[in-house]
């Protein structure tokens, strides 16, 4: 479990299908106009793939990000002649195995890898699979960011990502967040809340939580632009239950009060407490988040991922991700069944970490 499916965006046909009936779902369009406001070069390396290539086209007609397609120009072409729609002209288009670049990046890899066995043959036949090519362009600052794995596993996007660009912080792990929606706009933050860890890391330590709630914080401002108000949830709050399992959740909370920091955070919280304001009015007077909490955090995968789905099924709320946090530069994991709306708003939420990276 620790290298879950990362399926970026799922959701995006119901807020573009709630938007156009006059509902209330207004995040992706913010994120789409966000993008916008600093361009950023997003590579793909999946070519071969229409939908990529669809929301190519897209994203460079509507000005959101600029585009770098990896693969050969003549079979990106036949694609496009086959699903009778034109490559647009400001689309680079890199062709990894004839790069000019190509030894360079493979003596590159090599110096990278060579403490892990890695020879430059073998960096070379690596360097022909897209994935690997479009990593080392990330990694070298040719691309701000990257989305793929709209035609490959989790696991097979990942691996490269994970060797090659790395967490920012070499103690650390990445993690990963959903942004919920919901139309109760008096809850969150006009409605808007982040979920963490809710797809990747499965159980947490001090270390881990602590560095779990950082990044949500800054993932929340960068996103959102407002800032994050975050609650430690558990099943207790403020001491009414005292076990071992709470101490994590205690100890991080503690420790994260006694930081500078330009969020704010308070726990243990129960759910009720962290965003109900009457709740914490009662439990929890004197917090400066309970009642009022945007940002919430929970103690482990198993009640994340069971919060996040339990809100977007019975709370009519809208789950954007799992997107992911903490890496050295922003690369996101899309679901094999994703739909050309779907990778559009993966790329814009790739361009707005690269603003704030």
């Amino acid at each position: 479990m620790c290298l879950m499916s990362l399926q970026i965006l799922a959701e995006l046909k119901k807020v573009r299908i709630k938007l156009e009936k006059g509902g209330y779902m207004n995040l992706i369009n913010s994120l789409l106009e966000r993008a916008k406001e600093n361009k950023k070069n997003i590579v793909l390396p999946e070519s071969n793939d229409i939908r990529v290539v669809k929301a190519a086209n897209k994203v460079v007609e509507e000005k959101i990000a600029n585009i770098i397609l990896i693969g050969k120009k003549e079979n990106i072409n036949k694609l496009c002649f086959e699903n009778n729609i034109n490559l647009n002209p400001g689309i680079e288009v890199i062709d990894n195995e004839s790069a000019e670049d190509f030894e360079e990046i493979s003596e590159a890899l090599y110096s990278l890898r060579k403490h892990k066995d890695l020879t430059l043959k073998k960096a070379k036949e690596l360097l022909k699979n897209k994935i690997y090519y479009a990593t080392m362009l990330v990694y070298r600052n040719k691309a701000d960011g990257m989305v793929l794995g709209a035609s490959h596993s989790t696991t097979d996007s990942l691996r490269p990502v994970l060797q090659i660009i790395k967490p920012k912080e070499k103690d650390k792990k990445a993690s990963s967040f959903f942004l919920m929606e919901t139309s109760k706009k008096e809850l969150g933050e006009d409605g808007i809340f982040l979920f963490a860890d809710c797809g990747l890391i499965e159980d947490p330590n001090e270390k881990e939580l602590y560095d779990i709630v950082k990044d949500s914080a800054k993932s929340f401002k960068d996103l959102i632009g407002k800032r994050a108000k975050v609650a430690m949830l558990s099943y207790s709050t403020k001491g009414s239950a005292v076990s071992d399992s709470l101490m994590k959740v205690v100890n991080v909370t503690n420790k994260l009060k006694s930081e500078d920091k330009d969020f704010d955070i308070d726990g243990e919280l129960q759910v009720d407490s962290a965003i109900i304001k009457e709740v914490a009015d009662v439990k929890a007077p004197n917090s400066s988040v309970a009642g009022q909490a945007n940002v919430l955090i929970f103690p482990d995968l198993q009640s994340g991922n069971i919060g996040y789905k339990l809100v977007q099924r019975f709370g009519d709320a809208i789950a954007l991700g799992p997107i992911m946090q903490g890496m050295s530069k922003p690369v996101n994991d899309l679901s094999r069944g994703c739909s050309v709306e779907d990778i559009v708003g993966a790329i814009a939420i790739t361009c707005i970490q690269a603003q704030n990276n």
